[in-house]
């Protein structure tokens, strides 16, 4: 009777038992007549220990001679050994049996230190390592929680195009796409649709890539990442922002229970995530401004005083971001931008209309902007005052001025960006480790 077929991630259940691992060889240390084979699955890594006193020649000569990355069948015995490496770690397997399905050629991403940009070329070989490995596991978790919370409060998930007419944000940031002789564009955001979808089913969302053609080399920018947008309507700011906290902090939470290992692995601090929990602290624009003052009136720095000067009706920078996210443990709303740093669409204050009815999240630890998001201009002869005072090509607006002729209400929504949210969540340095296969300004291979 054939070993059964397991996975590495349950091997826990069959302690004892003699089962067979289908997989990849991660590594290998050879101790003469022990050979130890890392042996990877997907679902982990387990050392399968061959002893050449228990093989027969051929299948110990196989386990001695296998490269790096072929793929492979192990069966033998699990036994419980605390010292046993890989990933949950915990078990070994003793092998009585290899067989060898492909040979790999000599691996060209070896056990040792390689450049970033080496790595980003051999992308499609790199995520079988554990970092990148973790990350994605850790990725996946985030867009589970993401659409099993929307899901489960009652939103709505709505597509909106990826191919679009006109600009849902600044217009220098598009990709131009010739349709069949038009100009169209990359959707930079499914926003506007959204709008429409409201007034038939009051909460949604849309979830998928999005695209900005900006020149930027910073460690939060992509050229394409993907977002989840929720619209709803009859909402506040202030309602904008009760449902965000518990919405991030779902997705914090669900990363914890799931990816605890995942992100112990990337030497995560969770004690950082442990505390996000509502409610988050709130500051406007302005307060914001003046903390910003503060921290360059205490800093000795000549260059931290620079980066960190802003003339109010200036969008934050990454540096500002950073600065005033040290102050708390927990992500911060800022809300209550300057009309002329945001989107055309943004419904100003009351009373003073410089300042619009916005708010992003700001992670802590230096991760900057995770979401964004307002209040929505409702009313037909604002907006259009408002696409004629920028420029805006109206016709290509006209289908969304409509939505303010038939049943216009009160609204608002947001976008969380999943890479800037997983880089957060894991700790990565760079977005770029956040994305399978990450698109910047230099990079669109492989």
């Amino acid at each position: 009777m054939s070993a059964p077929i397991v996975q590495v991630s349950d091997l826990a259940s069959h302690e004892g038992e003699t089962v067979t691992v289908r997989g990849w060889l991660y590594n290998r240390t050879d101790k003469g007549k022990l050979q130890f084979l890392l042996v990877r699955d997907g679902t982990g890594i387990v050392q399968c220990v061959a002893f050449k006193g228990d093989l027969p020649e051929d299948v110990f000569d196989a386990a001695r001679a296998i490269t790096q990355e072929s793929s492979l069948t192990v069966t033998g015995t699990v036994r419980a050994d605390k010292r046993a490496p890989g990933f949950p770690g915990g078990y070994e397997i003793g092998v009585t049996d290899l067989q060898i399905i492909q040979k790999a050629e000599e691996y060209p991403i070896q056990p040792k230190e390689h450049g970033i940009d080496f790595l980003l070329d051999h992308r499609h070989l790199w995520v079988r390592s554990s970092r990148p490995w973790a990350v994605m596991r850790v990725r996946a978790t985030v867009i589970k929680a993401i659409r099993d919370w929307l899901d489960d409060h009652g939103y709505l998930l709505v597509d909106t195009p990826i191919i679009t007419p006109s600009a849902g944000e600044e217009t220098t940031s598009l990709f131009k796409v010739d349709y069949f002789g038009d100009t169209a564009y990359l959707a930079q955001t499914g926003q506007l649709y959204n709008e429409a979808n409201i007034a038939s089913f009051g909460k949604v969302y849309c979830f998928g890539p999005t695209f900005r053609a900006e020149l930027s080399k910073t460690r939060r920018h992509l050229t394409e990442f993907w977002m989840v947008e929720p619209e709803m309507a009859f909402f506040s700011l202030e309602d904008l922002m009760d449902m965000e906290e518990e919405f991030v902090t779902a997705i914090v939470k669900a990363a914890l229970e799931r990816n605890r290992p995942e992100l112990e692995l990337l030497g995560r601090d969770v004690s950082r995530l442990e505390v996000v929990e509502p409610p988050f602290p709130r500051i406007s624009y302005d307060e914001a401004l003046e903390m910003l003052a503060e921290i360059r009136e205490q800093t000795d720095d000549p260059e931290q005083k620079r980066l960190l000067e802003l003339e109010w009706g200036k969008d934050f920078g990454s540096p500002h971001e950073t600065a005033i996210a040290s102050r708390f443990e927990k992500p911060v709303f800022v809300y209550h931008y300057p009309t002329e740093a945001k989107a055309f669409y943004m419904q100003p204050v009351d009373g003073r209309p410089e300042v619009c009815r916005s708010v992003d999240l700001l992670a802590p630890e230096g991760y900057g902007e995770i979401t964004g998001g307002s209040e929505r201009i409702y009313d037909i002869a604002l907006l259009e005052e408002r696409v004629a005072s920028l420029g805006l090509p109206r016709e290509a607006y006209e289908w969304y001025l409509d939505l303010r002729r038939f049943g216009s209400v009160p609204h608002a929504g947001f976008g969380l960006g999943v890479e800037r949210t997983v880089a957060w969540i894991c700790g990565l340095e760079h977005i770029r480790e956040a994305i399978p296969y990450p698109r910047t300004i230099k990079r669109v291979y492989p």
